[in-house]
């Protein structure tokens, strides 16, 4: 099961020191907006999220339709196929996407210990195929 590009979203209690910390680190800023409270950071393959005052945990997040750099893939599979599978194997959803849908949607679920996992797809299968 391919679920697409691989991040952490961390939940900061100030964006610019965060941003500045992960700076010292190597990490630049690739996406985001610092004014909404939101930036993406990568190192290399590495990409982290930065988000004020908008998750209450850190999130592990997928990008279903994305690589590494935020570019759109062809042959994806799309976040309600995913979801069909894993609701099919036993895994309950905390948010589930509109399997009515065709462009970006996401659901959302917890790993044994409670970590939230958030599969987030932002481009359209039909765009796509």
């Amino acid at each position: 099961m391919n679920l697409g590009a691989f991040s952490v979203s961390l939940a900061v209690k100030d964006i610019e020191a965060s941003r500045a910390f992960y700076e010292k680190l190597g990490f630049t800023t690739f996406g985001g907006n610092a004014a909404q409270n939101w930036l993406i950071l990568k190192n290399g393959e590495h990409i982290i999220g930065l988000f004020q005052g908008m998750f209450e945990k850190n999130v592990l997040t997928f990008n279903p339709g994305w690589d590494q750099n935020a570019n759109s893939v062809a042959g994806f599979t799309d976040v309600r196929e995913l979801q069909r599978r894993l609701k099919a194997s036993g895994v309950a959803l905390v948010s589930e996407a509109d399997e009515s849908t065709t462009g970006p949607a996401s659901f959302s679920l917890l790993d044994p210990d409670g970590n939230p996992i958030l599969v987030d797809q932002h481009v359209s299968k039909a765009d796509r195929a």
